[in-house]
């Protein structure tokens, strides 16, 4: 599988990557955890199979000092015991919130109500946008075949200025 198209080689892609990493950079700036950002943005690529978003969040949570095995659980994570109940909420809310078309409600009262528990009105709207922007990426990165693998930590920062 080659890659199709570079969007920032593309002046209205690179003009439109900017802008959206602009909405990224709004999250990461929030008071939403690092690491369950990274988390949830691991978890959408992997349900999306996006190689490129899976080594990229993969990638910058080890390099925030993310444990190996939180990050190969990951994928398990109902079935782990690595993870805090805030985490499991908002990985709950990150599958539902990406598996659209597989549930007819989308996203359960009862995963609602979990992410209610744990995280205050920003940190929702933060872990909220967080899904969509990153369902957004994988979108992005699938439909032009953006390969897994070469990512490096921080290769996108001049990006989030």
């Amino acid at each position: 599988m080659d890659t199709r198209f570079n969007l920032f080689e593309n002046e209205f892609g690179g003009r439109f990557a900017k802008r959206f990493a602009g909405a990224g950079a709004l999250v990461h700036q929030s008071a939403l955890p690092k690491s369950t950002q990274e988390l949830v943005s691991l978890r959408a690529g992997q349900i999306n199979g996006c190689g490129f978003c899976v080594d990229m969040h993969a990638k910058e949570a080890a390099a925030a000092g993310e444990s190996a095995v939180r990050l190969h659980l990951v994928a398990a994570w109902r079935e782990s015991t690595v993870f805090t109940e805030a985490e499991r909420a908002a990985l709950a809310l990150a599958e539902e919130g990406t598996r659209l078309a597989d549930a007819h409600e989308g996203v359960s009262d009862e995963t609602w109500d979990r992410v209610r528990e744990h995280y205050d009105d920003d940190q929702v709207a933060a872990l909220v946008c967080l899904v969509a922007l990153s369902n957004a990426a994988n979108r992005l990165a699938v439909i032009t075949h953006q390969r897994g693998g070469s990512y490096e930590a921080g290769m996108f920062a001049e990006l989030m200025d």
